[in-house]
């Protein structure tokens, strides 16, 4: 079956529903939005916590509740959202083929947005030996047993090591408390603050090398001290592991898209465009990963260049790369681990940049062609889990027909 609409959102996370209900709100036609998932709202659906705002009367909102939200906005603006519907691949510019319960479709759009959001690495993906033993997780799948199934320590163990020390892993932490499953330690490779993980053991400068036991889980073994000389085992029968996002970019890909080094996400302009006309992309599908409130900023904040093609204004021709320094020929990370928007076009935009471990008072720089730009030092400290916004400023002076732009940081 093919079928035409004004615009395809690929994706019913907290970005791709507001880009969706922003849209049909400004009257921009038929708005559809493909989630291939048989639930729409994204992660929030399974973070039972609070920190998604506030509901009309003042009451804080955790994820479910957010997530609801967010689909009966899409709904009320007059967009049609419909789940387990699987976008598989492009059929032709501007069209997608789809799988949904009721067969195959073509559909052709006006305008894409792609906000397919960012997914945890598995521990096959991390690289950690072992025999694949039951109890290994990520954040995301010990979420979806607590939230779906109420699960308990005898679905999800007793004891557990967290891998991560950033604000996903005490999220994590508070999930196994909560379902009653002790912590008995959080093993993280850069510094992370202790206060936040209450009496659970810190393990700053470890990684976890290896997974113990055959069937179930029986242990880990961690890494410590200088080059990982030091080996300890740590007793478990569940170890999550948590962060390392990677966008899902495969539909991208797909296209042709460039990626930007260090994001894996697609390289846009400020205004959410991608290199392929009629394509934009937005939310944690640029990188990951940041929360579901600057996701969706970002969905709405894409709908007025939306909008702008829909009216008839040209696709821009040409932009400037931006990046951050590579890593040097040891193949040992730089400060900076990535730097987006990756492309720099005619609207100026923040720059978002995360470091690679925690600087203190770092002097940040931009230059273009080797010459500099602008540098200035920070007041603050930087850390591996927190992304810096610059503000459109720090681009002044870029030469649209110059070479790439480099974003680097100097200790």
């Amino acid at each position: 079956m093919n079928r035409t609409v004004d615009v395809l959102v690929v994706g019913a996370g907290p970005a791709g529903l507001a880009a969706a209900a922003r849209l049909a709100a400004a009257g921009a036609g038929h708005v559809e939005v493909l989630e291939r998932e048989q639930a729409a709202g994204g992660v929030p659906r399974h973070c039972a916590r609070a920190g998604f705002g506030a509901d009309a009367r003042g009451r804080p909102l955790d994820g479910p509740g957010y997530a609801r939200r967010s689909v009966r906005a899409a709904l009320r603006a007059g967009a049609t959202v419909r789940t387990g519907v699987s976008a598989t691949g492009w059929a032709g510019p501007l069209t997608l083929d789809v799988t949904a319960p009721t067969g195959l479709e073509r559909i052709r759009a006006r305008a894409i947005v792609l906000a397919t959001g960012a997914r945890e690495r598995p521990r096959s993906a991390r690289l950690v030996p072992g025999s694949r033993p039951d109890g290994v997780l990520t954040t995301g799948e010990l979420q979806r047993l607590v939230i779906r199934f109420g699960a308990r320590p005898e679905r999800i163990g007793r004891r557990a090591v967290v891998v991560g020390g950033d604000p996903v892993a005490r999220s994590a932490v508070r999930t196994l408390r909560a379902a009653g499953v002790e912590v008995a330690a959080v093993v993280c490779e850069h510094p992370a603050g202790r206060a936040a993980f209450g009496a659970v053991p810190v393990l700053t400068g470890a990684v976890v090398s290896e997974l113990l036991g055959r069937g179930r889980l029986t242990g880990v073994t961690v890494r410590s001290g200088a080059n990982g000389a030091t080996r300890h085992t740590l007793r478990c029968d569940t170890a999550v592991f948590t962060g390392d996002w990677i966008p899902d970019h495969e539909l991208a890909r797909a296209c042709g898209l460039p990626l930007t080094p260090g994001t894996r996400g697609p390289a846009t302009d400020g205004a959410f465009r991608t290199t392929a006309p009629g394509v934009f992309a937005v939310g944690n599908l640029l990188r990951g990963v940041e929360p579901a409130v600057v996701a969706a900023a970002e969905g709405r904040a894409v709908a007025a260049a939306v909008i702008d093609l829909l009216e008839g204004d040209p696709w821009p021709e040409g932009a400037v790369p931006v990046g951050v320094p590579p890593a040097v020929h040891t193949g040992s990370a730089g400060p900076l681990r990535w730097v987006t928007p990756g492309l720099f076009g005619p609207v100026a935009a923040p720059l978002l940049v995360r470091p690679e471990r925690g600087l203190v008072r770092p002097v940040l720089t931009v230059t273009q062609d080797g010459a500099p730009l602008r540098r200035m030092r920070l007041s603050g400290s930087l850390v591996p889990w927190r992304t810096v916004r610059l503000p459109a400023r720090w681009a002044d002076g870029v030469d649209l027909g110059g070479g790439p732009v480099v974003v680097g940081a100097e200790e």
